[in-house]
């Protein structure tokens, strides 16, 4: 079983000293993978003063883009697979995130994982001129359209809202057909996705009980769809979960084949190489 890390891309912490540093850190001490989140902009909570003290403002933090943070690490490393933990693509133009995505699999000699979700908070749609109620709609129009981005000599869609006439999107992904596509979630129609269109499932913040559930429901849903959970690659991140070794061993043993450590999230440039080496022993543990 391989182990990744969540990695720091939330400003101000995430400074270029840090995220340069970091991917070399992580090939040293063979972790598997580096995955970043996404979020386009963020919201102060709503107050009143009917439910006492306003809350703490979102105030200058916010996450790097995903694709422009996985590019930089790329371009600092050789080995480690570099993932979206999760890009929001039924927030996204499919056109430019296929471009994004062929990119940034282009300059990394094919290290990409692309994982993928639907969203869940409201405000951001809003943000976008989209609705929440389309998001799993939009989320699989906008891979149908990437797909034949990736993988046709002359792309073309019609339908839902994009009329793409007959056009030509190169540089190619290296990984072919396409970067594997990790969907997130674990709902009921997240399940249903990665048994239709997924070469991976990621799982965020579920506890080993829940996982193991969820992946026995999964491996149903992927017969159905004439497939087996052996054509699919299971990554699991424990936020907010015991993340140690003993941790890990049950993740693994529930069916994980990789386990991303969320500890990383938090760091900064005082605290980074200490915390790895840290972590570093839980790869060992792992793979003794």
């Amino acid at each position: 079983m391989d182990v990744g890390l969540f990695a720091p891309t939330a400003t101000p912490a995430a400074t270029r000293d840090l995220l340069a540093a970091l991917g070399p850190a992580a090939e040293a001490r063979c972790f598997a993978s580096l995955w970043v989140p996404e979020h386009v902009v963020t919201f102060d909570p709503a107050s009143s003063p009917t439910r006492g003290p306003a809350p703490t403002p979102a105030g200058e933090n916010g996450s790097l883009d995903p694709f422009t943070a996985l590019a930089f690490l790329a371009a600092t490393t050789s080995r480690i697979r570099l993932g979206t933990g999760v890009a929001l693509v039924s927030q996204r133009q499919p056109l430019f995130t296929a471009k994004e995505v062929a990119s940034v699999d282009h300059l990394s000699g094919g290290r990409l994982d692309l994982g993928v979700g639907v969203g869940w908070i409201r405000g951001e749609f809003t943000a976008l001129g989209l609705r929440r109620e389309d998001r799993g709609r939009l989320a699989d129009r906008n891979l149908a359209v990437m797909r034949t981005l990736w993988t046709d000599a002359v792309s073309e869609y019609h339908g839902d809202g994009i009329d793409l006439a007959p056009c030509r999107a190169y540089p190619k992904p290296v990984q072919r057909p396409h970067p594997p596509i990790h969907v997130g979630g674990h709902s009921d129609a997240a399940l249903e996705r990665v048994a239709r269109v997924g070469q991976g499932w990621y799982v965020f913040g579920v506890d080993v009980a829940t996982f193991a559930d969820r992946l026995a429901v999964l491996d149903r849903v992927l017969e159905d769809h004439g497939r087996t959970c052996a054509e699919i690659r299971v990554s699991v991140c424990p936020f907010r979960h015991p993340s140690d070794a003993d941790a890990v061993r049950r993740y693994r043993d529930a069916g994980a084949d990789q386990v991303i450590l969320p500890d990383a999230a938090t760091l900064d440039d005082n605290t980074l190489l200490p915390r790895l080496d840290q972590l570093a022993r839980i790869v060992d543990a792992v793979h003794a």
